[in-house]
C-alpha cells in the first residue's frame, strides 16, 4: 500500500508526456500542421502530380496531428469519467447533522484550551441524514434523547410525516394484526417447511418502516383520557386528535391534501381506543384523497362513513347528534350511521353555505371537528405546508401544531393495517399487502460441495453454531463471539432464515426498511466487514459467503438450528411410518420464538411460519393421542408456544368437557378471553359456541 504513490506519480508523467510531447516535436521539426488555406495553384499543382516530397510530408503531418487528438479525446473522457465518479461519492457522504457540528465546533474549541495532560476524545460516528423511517425533531440541536419528551417529534418517512402519539399507535395495530392471524390461525398436518399461507404475507412498507423506526424506542406512556366518559362516550375530541384542526377548519397549501389523509389515519387510530369516535367523507374527497384504493377500503373501515354529499354528511352528523329538528328523511342505511353520542370528525371537499353552514354552526364544539379541503371563507383557514407545519395568514405571528402528512401510497398502507385490526365478520379482509413486495420463504438449506478458499486455523470438526430459536447467539466451540452491532446480528438471523442466500437490496431493505438504499450500501458492507473479521479473530472460519452480490451463510463452517428445525419438518412431512416420532422431533426442535423479543418487522411473517410448525405438529399429535389426559398434556404445550392461537384453545377446553372437568375447561375460557380483551381482540364464534356448550353441559347445583 505504501509503494502506490510513486507508481500513481510515474503514470501521470507519462500520460503527460504522450499528451505534451508529441505536439512539442511536430511544431519544432515540422512547425504548426496548417499555414492557412491552400491557393487555387497549389490545388492545381496537387492534382497535376499528388505524390510528390512536399505532399507526403504534408499527409505525414496530417496523420500524425490525427494520432495524437485520438490520443488527447480519450485521456480527456477518462479523466471526465473519474471525476464525475468522485463527484457522485461526495454528494452520497453523509454531512454531519447542525448537532454534530455544533458539537464538533465545541470539541475544537475545547482541544485547544484544555491542558496537554487531556485525553483526546474518540469522534463521533457520522449520522445518516435524516430520510423514511427514521425518527424526527422539529428542533435540529436538541439532542436524541429528548425524542421521547417532546411532543413535536415523530417519525419521517419517504411519504410524509408522523407524530410520535400517532406512530406508536400504528406500530400497534401492526402488532395487533399479527396477533389476529395468530388468534385465527387453524392447524393443519405438518407440511414442507415452505408455506404459503396467504395470512403470512408482510404488512404494507409504510408500516413496516414506522415499526423499525420505534424499534429501539419504547412508546410513550398514554395518558388516561379524562374527556371519556364510564360508557365510552367523549365530551371533546380524544387526546390523539386535539392537536389538529380546530373544530371548524379549512386546510389549504402544498400540504392541505397530505394533511387531510393524515388526519384519516389519525382519526380511524383514534377510533380503536375510543369506540365513541367515528369519520364521516364525503365520497368525492375520499377518492380525491385516496385514488383507486379509495372504494375497497371504505368497505373495511368500520369507523369510516362515506356520504355522497356535504348536506347528507351534515344531516348524518345533525341526526347523531340529537339536532335534527326539522323532519329530514331518514337515512338510506341505519347501520351507516355514528353512534348517536359519537364525536365525529368530518371531512368535506367544499365549504357549506346556507343552511348547511347555520345547521353546522349551532352544533357544540364537542360534537364534531369539521374539515374543508380548501379555504372556508366564514370559517379559519390554516396553511399547510408539505412538511404538516400550519399558520394562519390572517396571523402571520401565529403557528399552529405539526399535522400528519402522507401522500396516498402511505395512507393507503396504514389504512389497510388499520382494516385488519377490526375485519368485518361477515365478509373476508381486504388484501393484506396491495402494495408490499413478497418475501422468499425459508428452506432447507443445500449442501454446499465447494471448500472455502481460505480455511482458517480452526482445529478439525471444530464448527460454528449460529442459534436463532430463542435467544440469538453466536458461538464457537461453546464460547460465545460477541456480535458488537445490532444490525450484524440482525443480519445473521435473516441469512439463517434465508439459506440459499440474499442480495444486498434484500439485506437493506430487512434491516432499514423505507431508508434510500444508495446511502445504506456502504454501511451493509462495513457492518458485514466487521462482522467477517470478528469471527475470522475468534475462530480463523469463515462466516459469510458473497458472490455475485449474494450474501449466504457457509454451511461448511457454520450449524445454525433454524435448518435443523427445517429439515426435522421436511422429515415429518414426507415420514409414512413412525410419524409420531417424527412430530416430537419438530417440538424438541424448537425451543423458542425464532429471535425472541427482537422488534424487527421482518421477522414476524417467518416467524409465524416457524411457530405454526411447531402448532402443527402438537395438533396432530394430540388428535394422535389414544389417552386423553396425554392429549390434553399436548395441547397444552402448544398452547404455552402460542397462547393466542383460538383452536388450540377450543380443543383443550373440549377434552377437558370429555374428561368431565367442567370447572378447569371454564377456568382455561376465562383466562384466554381475558388475554384476548388485554391484547384489543374479541373471541370468535367457535369459542364462543364452545363455551355455550360447556355451560349447558354443566349438572345443575353443581
Amino acid at each position: 500500500m505504501r509503494l502506490r504513490w510513486p507508481r500513481q506519480v510515474l503514470s501521470l508523467l507519462f500520460v503527460l508526456l504522450l499528451l505534451i510531447g508529441p505536439p512539442a516535436v511536430l511544431l519544432f521539426v515540422v512547425g504548426p500542421p496548417m499555414r492557412g488555406w491552400p491557393t487555387g495553384q497549389q490545388v492545381r499543382a496537387w492534382v497535376e502530380q499528388p505524390l510528390t516530397e512536399q505532399t507526403l510530408a504534408a499527409a505525414l503531418t496530417v496523420a500524425a496531428w490525427l494520432v495524437w487528438l485520438v490520443l488527447a479525446y480519450t485521456v480527456t473522457v477518462r479523466a471526465l469519467a473519474r471525476l464525475r465518479a468522485g463527484a457522485a461519492w461526495l454528494r452520497r457522504m453523509p454531512l454531519p447533522t447542525p448537532l454534530q457540528a455544533t458539537a464538533s465546533g465545541m470539541a475544537g474549541a475545547a482541544v485547544f484550551t484544555v491542558s496537554a495532560n487531556t485525553a483526546t476524545a474518540a469522534p463521533p460516528e457520522p449520522a445518516l441524514p435524516v430520510a423514511a423511517g427514521t425518527l424526527d425533531s422539529r428542533d435540529d440541536t436538541a439532542h436524541l434523547d429528548a425524542y421521547n419528551s417532546r411532543r413535536d417529534d415523530g417519525v419521517v418517512l419517504s411519504g410524509g410525516w408522523l407524530p410520535r402519539d400517532v406512530a406508536d399507535q400504528v406500530a400497534a395495530a401492526a402488532a395487533l394484526v399479527w396477533l389476529r392471524r395468530r388468534l385465527g390461525y387453524r392447524p393443519r398436518r405438518p407440511g414442507p417447511p415452505a408455506r404459503e399461507d396467504p395470512d403470512l404475507a408482510p404488512l404494507p412498507a409504510t408500516a413496516t418502516a414506522v415499526q423499525a423506526a420505534l424499534a429501539d424506542h419504547p412508546p410513550i406512556p398514554q395518558p388516561a383520557d379524562v374527556t371519556s366518559g364510564g360508557d365510552g362516550s367523549s365530551g371533546a375530541m380524544p387526546a390523539l386528535v386535539s392537536g389538529l384542526p380546530a373544530p371548524r377548519v379549512g386546510l389549504n397549501g402544498a400540504g392541505a391534501a397530505a394533511a387531510a389523509r393524515g388526519l384519516l389515519v389519525t382519526a380511524l387510530l383514534t377510533a380503536r381506543r375510543h369506540p365513541a369516535m367515528s369519520l364521516v367523507v364525503t365520497r368525492t374527497a375520499l377518492a380525491g384523497l385516496l385514488g383507486s384504493a379509495a372504494e375497497e377500503l371504505r368497505r373495511h373501515l368500520t369507523r369510516l362513513h362515506v356520504v355522497s354529499s356535504v348536506d347528507e354528511a351534515v344531516q348524518v352528523l345533525a341526526r347523531t347528534r340529537g339536532h335534527d329538528r326539522h323532519g329530514l328523511d331518514e337515512p338510506r342505511r341505519r347501520d351507516d350511521l355514528p353512534d348517536a353520542r359519537a364525536t365525529v370528525v368530518l371531512i368535506i371537499d367544499e365549504p357549506p353555505s346556507g343552511a348547511v353552514a347555520q345547521r353546522l354552526a349551532v352544533l357544540p364544539p364537542a360534537a364534531a371537528t369539521v374539515v374543508v379541503l380548501g379555504g372556508w371563507p366564514t370559517a379559519a383557514t390554516w396553511q399547510v405546508d408539505a412538511a404538516g407545519h400550519t399558520h394562519d395568514p390572517d396571523r402571520p405571528e401565529w403557528r399552529g401544531p405539526r399535522l400528519c402528512v402522507l401522500d396516498a401510497q402511505a395512507a393507503t398502507d396504514l389504512l389497510t393495517v388499520i382494516a385488519h385490526t377490526d375485519p368485518p365478520s361477515d365478509q373476508p379482509a381486504p388484501t393484506p399487502t396491495p402494495h408490499a413486495v413478497q418475501r422468499s420463504r425459508p428452506r432447507v438449506p443445500r449442501q454446499a460441495t465447494g471448500q472455502d478458499p481460505r480455511p482458517g486455523p480452526a482445529a478439525p470438526g471444530h464448527r460454528l453454531e449460529l442459534r436463532v430459536l430463542g435467544n440469538p447467539m453466536l458461538a464457537f466451540g461453546g464460547e460465545p463471539i460477541v456480535v458488537r452491532r445490532t444490525a450484524a446480528m440482525q443480519a445473521l438471523v435473516f441469512l439463517a432464515a434465508h439459506p440459499d442466500g440474499a442480495d444486498s437490496r434484500n439485506l437493506v431493505d430487512a434491516i432499514w426498511p423505507g431508508l434510500p438504499r444508495h446511502s445504506l450500501t456502504g454501511r451493509l458492507y462495513t457492518t458485514l466487514s466487521e462482522l467477517r473479521g470478528t469471527v475470522r479473530a475468534a475462530c480463523g472460519l469463515a462466516i459469510v459467503d458473497h458472490t455475485d452480490d449474494r450474501y449466504r451463510l457457509n454451511p461448511d463452517h457454520l450449524d445454525v438450528d433454524l435448518w435443523r428445525f427445517h429439515a426435522a419438518v421436511q422429515h415429518a412431512a414426507t415420514a409414512v411410518t413412525n410419524t409420531t416420532i417424527a412430530w416430537q422431533a419438530i417440538i424438541d426442535a424448537y425451543p423458542g420464538d425464532l429471535a425472541a423479543g427482537r422488534p424487527w418487522p421482518w421477522l414476524d411473517p417467518v416467524r409465524e411460519a416457524t411457530r405454526r410448525h411447531v402448532i402443527d405438529a402438537h395438533m396432530a399429535l394430540a388428535a394422535a393421542a389414544s389417552d386423553p389426559h396425554h392429549a390434553l398434556a399436548v395441547l397444552q404445550q402448544g398452547i404455552r408456544v402460542d397462547p393466542y392461537n383460538a383452536d388450540l384453545h377450543v380443543r383443550a377446553m373440549n377434552v377437558l368437557a370429555a374428561l368431565g372437568d367442567h370447572d378447569s375447561a371454564a377456568e382455561l375460557h376465562d383466562s384466554y378471553t381475558r388475554r384476548l380483551a388485554e391484547a384489543g381482540l374479541e373471541p370468535g364464534n367457535e369459542l364462543r359456541e364452545t363455551a355455550a356448550s360447556l355451560s349447558n353441559s354443566v349438572v345443575p347445583g353443581r
